[in-house]
């Protein structure tokens, strides 16, 4: 564990799932309804830093996320990021984008193109465990 890491040093936003090896959190912006991150549980650093299984366990759940947010907020696109420029521990940012968010088609770190309209978030946290709970039973 990194004493300075965020993610080793709290759960990263609101729980939704977890495993052994990653768990699922809802980001809470509210300029990106659905925003979550995958985040690993230890401190690695670099996806080639874990063993081919771990990659495709936590590239499988990243890929699960999206789906059930799709399944749910029918976004325009969904946006997968793995930066960690400024907090170097895995984790996967799952971001449902729409035309009529702050910053569509840009990145969501860009500049704000518009007034931000979006999705009702109201009921959303349970969705998301409950079918995230049933898609990644086996996982």
């Amino acid at each position: 564990m990194a004493k300075e890491c965020v993610f080793c040093n709290s759960v990263g936003g609101d729980l939704l799932w977890q495993n052994d090896l990653c768990r699922i959190v809802l980001v809470d912006d509210q300029n990106y309804v659905g925003f979550c991150r995958v985040i690993l549980n230890k401190h690695v650093k670099e996806m080639t830093d874990l063993s081919e299984a771990e990659r495709m366990r936590i590239m499988q759940i990243t890929f699960a996320v999206e789906q059930v947010l799709r399944d749910i907020l029918q976004p325009t696109k969904i946006n997968l990021a793995s930066l960690g420029n400024k907090t170097p521990h895995i984790h996967w940012h799952v971001i449902p984008r729409f035309e009529t968010d702050i910053h569509f088609p840009e990145t969501i770190w860009s500049a704000q193109v518009r007034e931000a309209k979006t999705p009702s978030a109201l009921g959303l946290k349970e969705s998301l465990q409950a079918k995230l709970s049933a898609v990644l039973s086996t996982h």
